[in-house]
This record gives C-alpha cells, structure tokens and sequence, in this order.
C-alpha cells in the first residue's frame, strides 16, 4: 500500500504536467483547459482533500482578507506596475509591452465586461490555481519548503508565468514574471492562501481592465 501511495504520489502530477505542456506546445494551451488536468490529479492524489491540497483554507476565506486587504495590495501593485515596471523594463529593453491585443477594447463596455468576466475566471482562478496551489505546492513536496528551495521555486514559476504571456513581447514577458515572482512570495508568506491570491490576482487585473477600457 505504501509502495501504492508513492508511486501514485510522484507519477500523478507528472502526468498532469506532462498533459499540459502537449497541450501548450500543441498550440491550443488555454488555463481553462490545464485547470480541470490539476484539479483531476489532485484528486486522484489527495482524495476528499483536493481543494485544501491547493491552498483553499476554510478560515482563511474573510471578508476583510479578500474584499479590503487584496484590493488594496492590488492597487500598489499595480501603481509600482505602471510607473516602476512598464518604463524601468522598457528602458532596459528598447521595446515597450505589445498591448495590441487588447486595442478592441478601448471604449467597448460589452467586450470589456466580457473579459472581466473571462479574466476572473482564467487569469484569477485559473492562473492562481495552476501556478500557485498545484505547481507550487507540487515543487514544495518533491523539494521542500527550505530557503533556497523556495527561492528557485518563485523564480521557477514566475519565470515560466511571464514565458506563457509572449504575446506581449519580451517586456512583457519579463513584466508579467516579476508580477508572478511577486506572487508567488505572497502566497509563500501568506501559508499558502489560494483564496488570497485569487483576489489579488483579480482586483489588480481588474484595474488594468479600467485602464485599458480608458485606452490609458
């Protein structure tokens, strides 16, 4: 049985990684789609406790937490994004961020209100389910929670965070990696709270949603 228990314990996310990296390099990678690949291995893995296995904390689920608190991270976040990141990076690049995907948006309240609801659900919950509660988490089992552990697991992912968003070209790229190393810390010190991470995630894209629907 414990033989079992390892093996299942080490070959199910393999697998799981392995399905979403076909699905990437295959070309049709979208997080709704490697969302319910994780979700299925940690049930496979954990059973009953598949969401806790993601960081989903019953006690950590507070008004003041998600609706206060996150917000307000979200908005320094965001401000440091767009007066420290965008033009210290560009500086360094030579190249600004390739915003052109999202020039349909300018002024379109109905195309913008679908992407907020898109993006709640993909970058939010997804992107934070995928990166931080299974990756993450998955690292911290096979290599531990020690200093330089942890270190290369935030860089690790926040590096392959920024790669998955090349459509915004190398500054972006960069950009969107130091935005994921940075969450990636959060959750670190904050134990693991997927619920948190979730919110912030969505209130700093929401912003950026206002931004983009002002063309700012």
């Amino acid at each position: 049985m414990m033989k079992t228990n390892v093996l299942k314990s080490a070959l199910t996310p393999i697998v799981a990684i392995l399905l979403c990296c076909v699905l990437y390099l295959s070309g049709h990678f979208q997080v709704l789609f490697a969302v319910p690949i994780v979700l299925l291995a940690s049930r496979i893995e954990y059973g009953k406790e598949l969401f806790a296995s993601l960081g989903f904390q019953r006690h950590r689920l507070k008004a003041l937490n998600l609706l206060v608190i996150a917000p307000l991270v979200a908005g320094v976040m965001f401000i440091v994004y767009l007066y420290v990141l965008i033009p210290g990076v560009t500086y360094l690049t030579g190249k600004p961020i390739d915003f052109s995907e999202f020039e349909v948006y300018k002024g379109n309240l109905p195309a913008i209100l679908g992407l907020f609801v898109y993006v709640w659900a993909s970058a939010a919950f997804g992107e934070e389910i995928l990166f931080r509660g299974y990756l993450m988490r998955q690292f911290i089992k096979f290599f531990g929670d020690g200093r330089v552990a942890i270190v290369l697991n935030i860089v690790l992912f926040g590096a392959l965070f920024g790669w998955i968003h090349a459509y915004q070209g190398i500054t972006g790229q960069i950009i969107t990696g130091i935005i994921g190393a940075t969450m990636a810390t959060i959750f670190y010190f904050r134990k693991y709270d997927i619920w948190f991470c979730i919110a912030l995630h969505g209130f700093f894209d929401t912003i950026a949603l206002v931004f983009m629907y002002y063309g700012i």
